[in-house]
Parts: C-alpha cells; sequence; structure tokens
C-alpha cells in the first residue's frame, strides 16, 4: 500500500476520532470510527469501495500489531509482574511503609514526581510502572486519580526527551545525524545536547509538576476531581489492576523489598537489554552509539521477562505465594492490560493510516515548507505545526522524525542561527501534541497505570498544557528575534509563573 495525497481530507480520520473521543468520553468506537473513514477516503481514492477499505484496514492493523508485538510483550510482562508482586504482599508492604513515611499530600505527590523522575529510560516503563506503586499512596492522601495520571504523564516523556540516555534521545539522535547545516554535517549527539536547554515545554511542565505538586494551586477539570478526591466521591477506573487482583488472596509475609528489587532488576535489565539490543557489547561502539541503535520495545520484552524470572526466585522459595499462584497471577496480570492492548492498537493503526495511506504529515509538513513566513517566526510556527501534527496522528516519535529533516532544511537555508532552536521547537512541540490527544499510546498508558478513566485524564491534563504550551510559543517568539538561550528561558519560565499566579487567583475568586 502506498500514500496517496488527499490534501485536506488527510487530517479528516484523527479529527473525527478525537472530536467523538472528547464528545462521547468512549475511546474505542471513537478510534474505530476515525480508522475506517481514513480506509475509505483510501479505498475510494484508490478504485476501490467498501470491501476494499475493510481489507486494508485489517491488514494495516495486523501489520502494526506485528510490527509493535515487543511493546505488548513488554506490556504483557508488565502486568505478570505488577500481579505477582501485589499477591506476594510487595505492594502491600510499600504501601503501608510509605504511607507512614509520606505524611502529607504534598509529600505524596513530590514522592510520585520524584520517582517519575528516576525512571528515565523509557516513557512506555515509566508510566506503568510510577501508577501501579504511587496508587496506594496518592489514594491514602485523597489525590484524584486524574492528578496522578497528570503527574506521570507530565514527567514521563518530558524527562525521556532531555534525557541522553533513553529510548526517546536514540530516537532524536538516529533522526539527525547526518544533516547538513550550510553543507557541514550535524553531529547526533552533540545536536541533541544543545537542544535540550531549548526544549522549552520539557523545561517548563517539569516546573509546573513540581508547583502544582507543592502548592494548592488548581484550575479547570483538575480542580473538579481534586474537589471528588478530597470528598471521597471519586470513581476509579473499573477496568485496573486493583480490581481484578482484589479477588485473588494477598500474602501478608511480603516485605518493602519485594517490590523494590523486582523494579530495581526491571531497570537494570531494561539498560543492559538496550545495550544488548544496540550490539553494544559486540564492541566498536559507543556508550550513546549502543542507546541510540536499540530498539526499545525488544529491549523492554527482555526486560520484562528477566524481571519475571527474578520474582520467582524471589517469591516461590519463599512461600510468599506457590507456585499455582504464582501462574496464575500471571494471567491475571495479563488479562489487566487487555484494555490497553486494545486502545494501542487501534491507536497505532489510525496514526498508520494517516502515515501510509493518507501522508498526513507530508501534507502538514508541505504547508510548512512552503509558507512564507519571517524567519523569526521559524521556531514558534514549527511548534505550533509539531504540536497539531502530534495531536493529530497521537504520536510524538512519528511527528518529530518527520519534521526534523524539514525543519533543518528550512531553518538551514533561512535563518542558520535559529536551527538548534528550531530543532527544540520541533521536539517540544511533539511532546505538547502528544500530551493533549486522546489516541496517544502515552497518554492511554498513563491512565491506565494511574487507574483513572482515560477520557478524564485527557480533558483535566488539556489545560494544564495549554497554559506551558502558550509560554513556550512565547518564548519560542523570543528565541526567533534574540536567538538568545536565557533570554528565551527567562521570559517563557517568567510567563509561566505570572500564569500560574492569575489562574490561582481567578479559581478562587470562583470558589468564592
Amino acid at each position: 500500500m502506498e500514500a496517496i495525497d488527499v490534501g485536506w481530507l488527510s487530517i479528516l480520520p484523527p479529527i473525527i476520532a478525537i472530536a467523538l473521543a472528547l464528545i462521547t468520553k468512549e475511546v474505542i468506537s471513537s478510534l474505530i470510527v476515525g480508522i475506517l473513514s481514513g480506509t475509505l477516503i483510501y479505498a475510494f481514492n484508490t478504485g476501490g469501495g467498501i470491501v476494499k477499505a475493510m481489507d486494508v484496514t485489517f491488514s494495516l492493523m495486523a501489520q502494526k500489531l506485528g510490527d509493535n508485538a515487543p511493546i505488548i510483550l513488554f506490556l504483557a510482562f508488565l502486568g505478570a509482574l505488577v500481579a505477582v508482586i501485589t499477591m506476594a504482599g510487595g505492594s502491600r508492604a510499600y504501601g503501608d511503609w510509605a504511607g507512614n513515611k509520606i505524611k502529607t499530600k504534598k509529600g505524596a505527590q513530590l514522592g510520585t514526581f520524584v520517582l517519575g523522575g528516576l525512571i528515565f529510560i523509557d516513557d512506555y516503563f515509566n508510566c506503568l510502572t510510577i501508577g501501579t506503586v504511587m496508587r496506594p499512596v496518592v489514594d491514602k492522601h485523597k489525590i484524584s486519580r486524574a492528578k496522578l495520571a497528570y503527574i506521570i504523564d507530565a514527567t514521563a516523556a518530558p524527562v525521556c526527551i532531555i534525557a541522553p540516555i533513553s529510548s526517546w534521545a536514540a530516537s532524536v539522535i538516529s533522526a539527525m545525524e547526518g544533516l547538513e547545516v550550510n553543507g557541514v554535517p550535524l553531529n547526533g549527539m552533540e545536536t541533541f545536547m544543545a537542544t535540550i536547554p531549548y526544549n522549552l515545554y520539557a523545561i517548563l511542565t517539569l516546573i509546573m509538576v513540581t508547583v502544582l505538586c507543592v502548592t494548592p494551586i488548581e484550575f479547570g477539570g483538575m480542580a473538579k476531581f481534586e474537589k471528588m478526591a478530597r470528598e471521597g466521591k471519586e470513581i476509579a477506573n473499573a477496568d485496573t489492576e486493583e480490581d481484578e487482583l482484589s479477588k485473588v488472596k494477598i500474602s501478608s509475609k511480603g516485605k518493602v523489598y519485594d517490590l523494590i528489587i523486582p523494579i530495581f532488576a526491571l531497570i537494570v535489565f531494561a539498560i543492559l537489554s538496550m545495550l544488548y539490543v544496540g550490539g553494544y557489547f559486540e564492541g566498536g561502539m559507543t556508550l550513546a552509539e549502543g542507546f541510540g541503535n536499540t530498539d526499545a520495545g525488544r529491549a523492554l520484552a527482555l526486560a520484562g521477562f528477566g524481571a519475571l524470572i527474578v520474582a520467582f526466585l524471589l517469591f516461590v522459595p519463599r512461600k510468599l505465594i506457590s507456585f499455582k499462584e504464582f501462574m496464575e497471577g500471571i494471567g491475571i496480570g495479563v488479562k489487566t492490560m487487555v484494555g490497553a492492548f486494545i486502545i494501542l492498537t487501534l491507536a497505532w493503526t489510525i496514526s498508520g493510516v494517516c502515515r501510509e495511506l493518507l501522508n498526513t504529515g507530508g501534507f502538514v509538513g508541505g504547508l510548512v515548507a512552503n509558507s512564507q513566513m519571517p524567519a523569526a517566526f521559524i521556531p514558534a510556527s514549527v511548534f505550533l505545526v509539531a504540536g497539531g501534527l502530534a495531536f493529530a496522528m497521537g504520536t510524538s516519535w512519528g511527528t518529530f522524525l518527520l519534521l526534523i529533516p524539514i525543519v533543518t532544511t528550512i531553518s538551514a537555508a533561512v535563518a542558520p542561527q535559529l536551527v538548534i532552536a528550531t530543532l527544540a521547537a520541533t521536539l517540544a512541540g511533539a511532546v505538547f501534541g502528544d500530551h493533549c490527544s486522546p489516541i496517544s499510546d502515552t497518554t492511554i498508558l498513563s491512565s491506565t497505570g494511574a487507574g483513572c478513566h482515560h477520557i478524564d485524564h485527557v480533558s483535566s491534563q488539556i489545560p494544564y498544557a495549554l497554559v506551558v504550551a502558550g509560554c513556550c510559543l512565547v518564548g519560542y517568539i523570543v528565541a526567533g528575534f534574540t536567538a538568545s538561550l536565557w533570554m528565551t528561558l527567562g521570559s517563557s519560565i517568567l510567563l509561566l509563573g505570572v500564569t500560574l499566579f492569575i489562574f490561582n487567583k481567578w479559581d478562587k475568586a470562583k470558589q468564592k
């Protein structure tokens, strides 16, 4: 199947899926309708009909499921690991310990944020692990699941996109490697490192999460969910591990290290597996090149299986759970991930419809390339385009991989001094759009890990993301006119502080 040029029709499927998801608050049917609208457009424009559209739909879905099978395996292993840890009493022991050590709501929120910052290897791993570990703690302090999902989501991608050793960095570095500015090839790692201080969305989001953790500032839909949580009226997602595992016997002999050791093993195995899959242990490459050559899905699947083996050796010989119970726990854990499997498969499929059938990215990229904007507005414009494209396609990776070559060529020809700021704006916009998109896999996994209804997470997160994005937009305009890092960072951070102060005052006045 080859992509076709259908103009504005190429952005119709994601718009339909997103609009239906926000209206109906039901993700699966919305994604299905969006996918079918895209395959019908493709079929009717290539001489086919409804039968061809159905054939293309299921062929593409099977292809995407096959391409992403390692991620599905990792999620299955992670669900199984969470289940057996819970059955062995590790989660209960950690919850009791954290409940005794963390005395305040502020401490619980900061604890979630710090733990998220420590798991910077991969956002999938981050989203599911942090949610599982911190759910009992935030529940005790009456923090809403929507707030937990926001802290997870707003920590995972921003940390990964500015961490030199992560699956995200590896992808970005590979896309930058070999591109030329004035005839000089870019070094992927050096260029990526240079973009970090200009990645305003990642930096400002981390600042905003910190502020929201240590202050009572709340606005938008999040204020409603926090009020419900304080009053004990919040309804958690019924399709989470917590409800499934409430049906099984949980050991009373579990210790805190029964949670820590398997999670630590998962982190260590993830790092080693990424290097192994990347060919680092074969020699002849640097550590950065090892991470740059890796396949994150394969590496995480290996890590998940290794951590499950560690859990087996830790739990069964000590008789925390029997061999039979361990195997039953694996089945229960995999079952808890079925909802995520379905939504992710549909999200990957609609992304494939946009990229591989209708060339949505090429259409949007062409608009950027053909526009005659003043050079000073290039970073801000690229930020908006990347955000819109990531929102429509539900993928930050697909967005920056598509736009990096285009924006490098444009900025190198028009304003070489803005190449780094423009590349950073591409990465920042991709993460922003991904945060706001209901069909984004990381958004889905954040709500899954937090045990939060998906649309509740999306609707409560968007106002926060828009506040940060508005400050970033101003920052990138400043960058375009001044080409100064300190002016860019200073203006955007100052604007964020003023905006949060105003929103806090407005919300208090509204409550009164």
